[in-house]
């Protein structure tokens, strides 16, 4: 299989996951106008489930080092297997909370609370698992990004004042779904062997898996979750009409498409974020990732334009929110490396 072998690699990859994470909600963006997204939300989960298969068929079974995808499978113990499988319930039911939140309150909002948020407590959760890095660098950084956390929510908040609107309904689903968010990474990470070369039958890590293997089973997670918390979603939706399974039935290929490249282009970002945990640590990988803030809001901002109309102190705020963005993301990075 492949595996990262060098920390500025695995920061390259990361990089790549902040971009995957902070864009793959566009695609919700460029389904048709009627296309809710708890319809969206099924094709999402397909994607996902494709790329986990791709990705541990290919570069998981690859190379001669440490354990193909399909054996890796195959010699996996019961917590290996049952963790991976809890955090992908736990990422679904706070993914599906941050989905809502995006359809309500835009990605400019969701993206810096909810997932700003998830990085923050994230860091600190995966740090005390195992840490890895220089402490003081790698939570400066958080620092940073949690005040340009509150510059994005006062600017939202002062941006729907103006327009005479109500922000609590998105502002909550987003903090609801960021502390959620927090905890997945760690439970699949719990199963996935310190020395991936070391995961055969009578060696130390017996029984742990692969990042490929670990991967596929966090997602078996999502896809079983998915079945209880979209299906009460769609009869019980946070906004507007409940929806039916024929209406799925009824969607056209942009709808559907739209929601498998979301999901596979998500999928890649937290795969890739898992492999390069291995060199960078799981705190800095799950923190450079959860950049995808920065990113989630670069959009909203400047494609979407969910500021449209903003006053000179709104705008000051946004752009101060994302000079901290970059200062803190470039703290973390330089956390690590030893």
């Amino acid at each position: 299989m492949f595996i990262v072998g060098s920390y500025s690699l695995a920061v390259i990859l990361c990089f790549i996951t902040m971009l995957c994470w902070g864009s793959w909600a566009n695609t919700q963006k460029i389904a048709a106008k009627n296309w809710r997204f708890e319809l969206f939300y099924w094709d999402y989960v397909l994607g996902i489930l494709l790329f986990s298969l791709i990705f541990g068929l290919t570069l998981g079974s690859t190379g001669t080092k440490g354990m193909s995808f399909i054996a890796s499978i195959s010699q996996a113990s019961t917590s290996s297997i049952v963790n991976p499988i809890i955090g992908g319930i736990i990422f679904n039911l706070s993914n599906i909370l941050l989905v809502a939140a995006i359809s309500i309150a835009g990605m400019a909002i969701a993206f810096p609370v909810g997932v700003g948020l998830c990085m923050v407590l994230g860091v600190l959760i995966n740090y005390i698992a195992a840490p890895k890095g220089d402490p003081i660098l790698l939570f400066i950084g958080v620092g940073i990004v949690v005040i340009a956390i509150i510059l994005d929510a006062l600017a939202y908040k002062k941006l729907a004042f103006s327009e005479k609107k109500t922000p609590t309904k998105g502002i909550v689903l987003s903090v609801v779904a960021g502390f959620l968010m927090a905890w997945f990474f760690r439970f699949v990470a719990s199963a996935i062997a310190v020395d991936p070369e070391q995961t055969a039958a009578g060696m130390a890590e017996a029984g742990k898996l692969t990042p490929y293997a670990a991967f596929f089973f966090f997602v078996i997670g999502i896809v079983i979750s998915n079945f209880l918390f979209n299906t009460y979603l769609m009869k019980k939706p946070i906004e507007g009409e409940p929806v039916t399974f024929s209406q799925y039935f009824q969607g056209n290929m942009r709808s559907h498409f739209s929601g498998i490249i979301g999901g596979m282009f998500w999928a890649l970002g937290t795969s890739l974020s898992l492999l390069a945990a291995g060199k960078a640590g799981y705190a800095i990988s799950f923190g450079l990732g959860q950049g995808a803030t920065m990113v989630g809001a670069f959009w909203g901002v400047f494609i979407w334009k969910e500021f449209k109309g903003a006053g000179k102190s709104v705008n000051q705020m946004l752009f101060l929110m994302f000079l901290l963005f970059t200062a803190g993301l470039i703290l973390i990075i330089s956390s690590g490396g030893n």
